[in-house]
């Protein structure tokens, strides 16, 4: 099936062009069918016949490269109060003991229906709910993580699962009683269990792995992981340097920083993300830049724990390419996100213009599809894949600056309510703020989490 849609306006990667016709060929599946863009052309002042008119910004899909989708269940009942990231956590764990495969489909899906109505048509799912309470594996040992995957395929966004090692609860210690459900025990059986996934491969699935931290994993562990993504040519992510307190203990039992010892157990790459990437040394950015090593900043997870701001300008100075991610879903907005990554750093240094709106964009878009093996998306060029979303350009947030200047509109103004379109595959997921197969989101979400709270 060939569809073409005429964009009023496209973000080409340098620049805003007014008319453009994209030809896309699609299956029409759902679950992000491998529909690619055949043809772009430009100067085309009035949609042709038969076209798909998208009015506003078109840009490619936005790509959310670290996800824990279950914590959108906290929205709402960790942001007040005292505390530390170490507190959340708790309330955290207690919301991850309830959740069942069942239970998980349910929220997942609504979650990534959000997603798509802000114009994700990726995601990275940091998975490491694996078992049952208690660590008892499911009759089906990777139930959980085939939630996931049909709860992407059902919302009609692609999902590389980043299946997660979470082997201990910190230097030396054995998981304690939250943590038995994320345990394969070790890193080997870890890789067995996984392993079991690689089938799933496929139109709108990629299988990556993950390391969750440096204290969850030992360090004699981190290269079985680091080994079985690279044979597998998988994404391989890491939360890293994400607390002081984690750096602290790090060099404790290592004496060197985590960054120095994903290093020494080859784990850094340019298959390689480190998600926050926060407090870091000179020594611990060289490393990273040096071996491409990217990074996923995620900016309203990080202010919302006071996590701190990670120096991201010095990361991609050093070779680091950037993607961003919603996290812990605070909110889930790709735009907002993009911003904030320039205004933290505002704030940090008090100076202005770190990042053209354009690099922004590319870190939300190329580089955080690349970042989760989809280097074949995140552009609006023939032969990629057909996944683009369309910012309105005359709601209250963004009505009044010129076309040319659309794209600095949609990154410091625009927000995830602005989207009117979301295309995945060449497939239409959201036409005029409305998901096609899950028609009212927000009750989706309410029952899902409802349901958790029992």
């Amino acid at each position: 099936m060939r569809v073409t849609y005429w964009l009023e306006h496209a973000w080409l990667d340098t620049h805003v062009e007014p008319g453009v016709a994209l030809t896309v060929s699609s299956s029409g599946s759902a679950g992000g069918a491998d529909g690619r863009i055949d043809a772009v052309r430009t100067g085309v002042d009035a949609p042709p016949p038969g076209a798909v008119a998208l009015r506003g910004l078109t840009i490619p899909g936005l790509a959310n490269a670290h996800s824990h989708a279950f914590h959108r269940a906290l929205r709402g009942t960790v942001q007040v109060g005292s505390g530390t990231f170490w507190t959340w956590r708790e309330v955290m764990y207690q919301v991850a003991s309830r959740l069942t495969p069942e239970t998980y489909h349910a929220l997942a899906r609504a979650v990534y229906a959000e997603m798509a109505l802000a114009g994700i048509t990726a995601v990275g799912e940091f998975h490491y709910l694996h078992h049952a309470p208690g660590g008892t594996p499911y009759a089906d040992p990777n139930a959980m993580g085939e939630a996931l995957i049909a709860a992407a395929a059902e919302a009609g966004i692609r999902i590389t699962l980043l299946d997660t090692a979470y082997l201990s609860s910190g230097f030396g210690a054995a998981p304690d009683q939250h943590q038995l459900r994320f345990s394969d025990g070790t890193a080997d059986a870890w890789a067995d269990r996984v392993s079991q996934l690689k089938g799933r491969a496929g139109d709108g699935v990629r299988i990556g792995a993950a390391i969750h931290s440096v204290r969850a994993v030992p360090a004699d562990q981190l290269a079985t992981v680091a080994s079985w993504a690279a044979e597998q040519g998988a994404p391989l992510h890491v939360h890293l340097s994400e607390q002081t307190a984690e750096n602290d203990a790090c060099l404790a039992a290592h004496g060197r920083t985590p960054t120095q010892l994903l290093a020494d157990h080859g784990v850094l790459g340019p298959r390689t993300t480190g998600v926050h990437n926060t407090h870091l040394t000179d020594a611990d950015i060289a490393l990273l830049g040096t071996s491409t090593t990217g990074t996923c900043m995620c900016p309203t997870t990080e202010r919302d724990l006071a996590d701190g701001i990670g120096p991201a300008v010095a990361l991609q100075r050093a070779g680091s390419p950037l993607s961003l991610g919603s996290d812990s879903h605070a909110v889930i907005d790709l735009l907002e996100e993009a911003r904030a990554m320039e205004l933290n750093e505002r704030l940090r240094s008090r100076t202005r213009g770190h990042w053209t709106a354009a690099a922004l964009l590319r870190a939300a878009t190329a580089d955080g599809h690349a970042a989760l093996g989809w280097d074949e998306a995140g552009r609006l060029e023939a032969g990629a894949l057909a996944d683009f979303t369309t910012i309105a350009l005359d709601s209250v947030r963004t009505a009044g600056p010129v076309p040319r200047l659309a794209a600095e509109t949609a990154v410091f103004a625009a927000s995830a309510s602005d989207v009117r379109h979301t295309v995945v595959g060449g497939r239409h997921v959201v036409r005029d703020g409305v998901h096609d197969s899950v028609p009212d989101v927000p009750l989706a979400l309410a029952d899902s989490i409802a349901a958790l709270r029992g």
